[in-house]
């Protein structure tokens, strides 16, 4: 069985190295020419993502990973609080969590290393389809048809391959912008690196305005002490943070600027809704190389509506299938545990226990429903950010904590 994924990013590579392990024929194409040059800046993986890579990549790619990984049980609980920098709250104990926060460079430099010469880097794909007798094809502007037997769409967001198959879009704008980019801890002034402390934390005030404070020490927080085998882009204590406010023509318009342009209009977004400068100190002295704006798209949050087309010999997972915004940190941990999925079902196919396409429709029903556990849980997050976007003055605190708690509620 030949089976071609269509994208390169951590859905894609799962995929390519679970089959290449498994001994499939496989070829993933991205239109990336550099596997380190990738937008995002960390990612959670739960127990349920930990536990599918550990069906799609040897355990030596495992221990790499948690040696350059940052554990979430050895960080303080996280903290909650409203835009003047007041505590309103804490997470739960994180003691028993075994989730883990990893650079996106480093986890796609390991998967794409587990793909090994199976990725072929630098190649766009400009359409799928069938030959005449029914086998799908992967068509590229500067080169020949490549044919499979499995077609996998792994192409995100704006996917070609679900557009192909739905027809046309299968996902839409959330409703909010968002910002991100990497501070050091010890470029902040002693209050604020007390106040942010050794943990992940949210902040809200009115119209629609959060910030979350992520904190990631692939160092002194390793998963796995193994400092041989660690390969983290982040080397010391640093702050991922995500500044987000609701779409609108002012805040669309902020997408168009970058460096540190981006990040002046964006503290003056902050300033205008009233937060303390002493909470915007995380953005101010950020590296202005790192501070970029995204737009986030979310597919249906029902699971009928997902995948809406027949089974066949061309399917599609990841946000390719669910887009999903990245609120509740589940995003990149559901398109592992499709790659999984896939995985176990083409096994079923070569071992002779069902046709290809009854595997295909397995997989996808599978799909469907993790999408919309991992949709519900972010979009409830959005629908808690914008519910303050019509809240102002002495009335944001009332508004805001409740939301907070919620907030804690739902990232862990």
């Amino acid at each position: 069985m030949r089976v071609v994924v269509v994208g390169g990013g951590i859905g894609g590579l799962a995929l390519g190295a679970g089959l290449r392990r498994r001994g499939f024929e496989v070829a993933v194409f991205d239109r990336d020419a550099d596997v380190a040059a990738t937008g995002g800046y960390h990612i959670t993986l739960d127990e349920q993502a930990q536990a599918a890579l550990r069906e799609l990549v040897a355990p030596d790619i495992v221990r790499r990973l948690l040696a350059s990984a940052s554990a979430l049980r050895l960080r303080d609980r996280d903290a909650f609080w409203d835009r003047r920098g007041r505590l309103l709250g804490r997470g739960p104990d994180l003691t028993g969590d075994a989730s883990i926060d990893v650079d996106r460079i480093t986890l796609r430099l390991l998967l794409a290393e587990a793909v090994g010469d199976d990725l072929h880097l630098g190649r766009t794909v400009s359409g799928v389809g069938h030959d005449d007798d029914g086998t799908p094809h992967v068509l590229f502007a500067d080169a020949a048809p490549v044919p499979a037997d499995l077609v996998v769409g792994a192409d995100g967001v704006h996917s070609l391959v679900a557009r192909h198959l739905a027809g046309g879009p299968t996902n839409r704008p959330a409703g909010i912008i968002g910002f991100s980019g990497r501070t050091l801890r010890r470029d902040l002034s002693p209050g604020e690196q007390q106040r942010l402390g050794l943990r992940s934390g949210t902040a809200m005030g009115p119209r629609g305005a959060a910030l979350y404070v992520g904190f990631l020490d692939p160092v002194g927080n390793a998963a796995l002490d193994a400092p041989g085998l660690r390969m983290s882009v982040t080397t010391g204590p640093t702050y991922i943070w995500g500044a987000m406010f609701p779409e609108s023509a002012a805040t669309d318009s902020l997408r168009d600027l970058d460096g540190g342009q981006l990040q002046d209009a964006l503290l003056q977004e902050f300033r205008d809704r009233g937060w303390a400068g002493h909470t915007l100190e995380v953005i101010a002295r950020a590296d202005p190389c790192s501070v970029a704006a995204f737009r986030f798209n979310a597919a249906s949050t029902r699971a009928a509506e997902l995948a809406p087309w027949p089974a066949g010999r061309i399917t599609a997972l990841g946000d390719a299938v669910h887009a999903t915004p990245p609120t509740a940190g589940k995003g990149a941990g559901a398109a592992i545990r499709d790659a999984a999925a896939l995985l176990q079902v083409l096994g079923d196919v070569a071992d002779g226990g069902s046709t290809l396409v009854e595997a295909v429709n397995r997989f996808e029903a599978g799909t469907r429903l993790r999408g919309s556990e991992v949709l519900t849980l972010a979009m409830r997050m959005v629908r808690l950010i914008l519910a303050t976007d019509t809240t102002f003055g002495a009335a944001a605190t009332a508004v805001t904590t409740p939301i907070l708690a919620a907030a804690a509620r739902l990232r862990h």
